[in-house]
């Protein structure tokens, strides 16, 4: 704050006689916890033992140092107050973290707070609702987050499962998945999931019905449509339409035809060349807006197509700017983000926003006021974090990354990357502490790469370099766990972010040439825990790794990909299954398994793929 001198390094040392006070001092370490929402004050006390022959200074720095403590000071996140503490109004997981203080001019008389912020659990049972058959095996599933990690318990019409374990009923994946092995006509009931930390509780009810097939009650009709119908399905933007695929059947449930008509305009969706002759449909990018409408980019176009997950059907088309190329759902304000081209040299860059557009229609279309960037993040939301309140847009060719606040779409600051080298190709962030990670460009494949440097997003400063770390970032759902990797190196770096917001590197391993796409998948085995899919590039293979182990498969024999960048999509936080396409089909991959579960042959280009789940 300006109200306080900084650090002036260059004022004198410490005398003689205190240099041999504090000989074997390594400065005062002061852990507070808080809950989310609360508000904190950490005082800057006495520094230094009473032996030391110093009088009481002004604490002239007030540091926020994220993960490499070696670095200066980071200016303070929110104000001083009287009494020489700082003040938190309300405290987040990003503000979770390292605080030091120090007298003015003598650096070695410091303080450091280690500030933890719990969080209490939010659950997510799955499924709500299901009608099985006697003598078939069910599943009942429980995610939670918390800070601390919640333990979770079931009950059924109340009373305690645990009590009930055979070898019919058990838990795993530490009580995250309740199994029943064959049901029976009295294991009918409400399952209750709890979750439980230190500072809170959460519950939720998934219910199970055990019937006959011939007695189709209601519930069991609405499972089974629930089950088989608009929701739990890979859409998949082709060369030959819009493919709407079953993971657990493996089959085409619908396919949208290029000439099948746009509902509200009668356009085609992929219309004809000159005198009739078919065209490949082109696609470049593709988003789920709250399992209701998928938007997706037509670059050739430059319109982006609405369609309806409900009705299957493509309801409207949406005119942009020419070549979009990027699409991005803004969840905290409904907005949709279209990043277009303006021309085949991408010389006219634009970003526009689509506004309600959860409605399905009556959108608007808004013209930001930005210019000269080619690339944007929003970071996602996740159970602990439901809004977002900005996002980045940089220049890959410039040393900065802008943040912009995404409700009134203003340039609020510039972050500079020039003292670091940086131009920025990539980013990600976590809520742990509040990092950004980013990749920063490698000028030539025989230069090492540049690695990836770290924003403190409460007080928008460059920590510095995250360690030896390359490649592009990318955050498990959760934000505990960043996978680092990039389709011109060989190297794919793991790296986890603790309770107390530190990041610590877990190993890194060697892939081969390099990694094209990444994608989590939730254990089976253990709570809280990640698979992590990456495609190869340029290779017919898939990799799989366990996080907490490191330990590492292959799946071999996914045919040539469809271009030199293969992806990889997950089927969100409940699904087991995972789509990647080759050239002329689509494999699913059964994540529980670490397993082939069928290939899909005859879908051409089909390299845009979203996830619908429930509806």
């Amino acid at each position: 704050p300006s109200s306080r001198k900084m650090n002036r390094r260059g004022r004198g040392g410490l005398p003689e006689k205190v240099k041999e006070a504090l000989k074997g001092w390594r400065g005062s370490r002061q852990a507070t916890q808080k809950r989310e929402g609360d508000s904190a004050a950490q005082r800057c006390r006495r520094l230094w033992p009473s032996r030391v022959g110093v009088g009481r200074q002004e604490v002239a720095c007030r540091c926020r140092i994220s993960v490499l403590l070696s670095q200066s000071c980071l200016p303070c996140p929110q104000d001083f107050g009287e009494d020489d503490s700082l003040y938190i109004t309300k405290v987040t997981t990003i503000h979770m973290g390292n605080y030091t203080c120090h007298a003015s001019g003598y650096e070695q008389l410091f303080q450091t707070h280690v500030l933890q912020v719990n969080v209490p659990p939010v659950i997510r049972v799955y499924p709500e609702t299901q009608a099985q058959e006697p003598g078939v095996a069910a599943s009942l599933r429980c995610h939670a987050e918390g800070i601390p990690m919640p333990r979770i318990t079931w009950l059924k019409n109340g009373m305690d499962v645990s009590t009930q374990m055979s070898k019919q009923l058990s838990l795993l994946a530490n009580g995250s998945e309740l199994h029943i092995g064959s049901v029976r006509y009295e294991d009918t009931g409400a399952y209750t999931c709890i979750a439980k930390n230190e500072v809170g509780v959460d519950e939720d009810i998934s219910s199970l019905f055990i019937e006959d097939s011939a007695r189709k009650t209601l519930a069991n009709i609405l499972w089974r449509e629930e089950g088989l119908g608009v929701g739990n399905l890979f859409y998949v933007f082709s060369d030959d339409g819009i493919i709407i695929l079953h993971p657990v059947d493996c089959e085409i449930q619908r396919h949208l035809k290029p000439t099948e008509k746009i509902f509200m305009s009668y356009e085609e969706i992929c219309p004809q060349g000159e005198e009739g002759a078919p065209q490949p449909c082109q696609w470049a990018s593709a988003v789920n807006v709250r399992h209701r409408y998928i938007y997706v980019a037509q670059p050739a176009l430059s319109r982006v197509l609405v369609v309806d997950v409900q009705a299957q059907k493509v309801l409207q088309s949406i005119g942009v700017d020419p070549l979009p190329a990027k699409l991005s759902y803004d969840k905290s304000h409904d907005q949709v983000w279209v990043l277009s081209w303006g021309n085949v040299h991408k010389s006219q860059p634009s970003l526009q926003v689509i506004t309600e557009a959860s409605t399905g229609q009556g959108q608007h279309l808004i013209r930001t006021p930005f210019a000269g960037m080619d690339d944007f993040f929003i970071p996602p939301t996740n159970l602990i974090i439901n809004h977002i309140r900005f996002g980045f847009i940089f220049n890959k060719s410039d040393p900065a990354v802008h943040k912009v606040d995404l409700e009134t779409l203003m340039l609020l600051k510039t972050i500079g990357l020039q003292r670091h080298g940086c131009l920025p190709q990539a980013m990600a962030h976590s809520h742990l502490g509040g990092y950004f990670f980013i990749q920063c460009r490698q000028d030539s494949p025989s230069v090492a790469p540049a690695p990836q440097l770290l924003i403190d997003s409460v007080t928008d400063a460059v920590v510095g370099p995250n360690g030896h770390v390359t490649g592009a970032p990318h955050t498990s759902p959760d934000g505990r766990f960043v996978v680092s990797a990039a389709a011109t190196s060989p190297q794919l770096h793991v790296q986890e972010i603790t309770l107390r917001g530190q990041i610590q590197t877990l190993y890194d391993l060697k892939v081969g040439r390099g990694i094209s796409d990444v994608a989590f998948q939730r254990s089976s085995t253990q709570g809280n825990q990640y698979y992590v899919y990456a495609s190869l590039q340029a290779e017919p293979d898939l990799l799989f790794l366990e996080l907490s182990t490191g330990k590492t498969g292959l799946l071999r024999g996914l045919k040539e990909p469809p271009g030199p960048r293969r992806i990889v999509r997950d089927s969100g936080l409940f699904g087991q299954y995972l789509l990647t396409p080759a050239r002329e089909s689509l494999f699913l991959i059964n994540g529980r398994q670490n397993a082939l579960r069928c290939e899909v042959a005859a879908v051409k280009g089909g390299t845009t793929v979203v996830w619908v789940g429930e509806v």
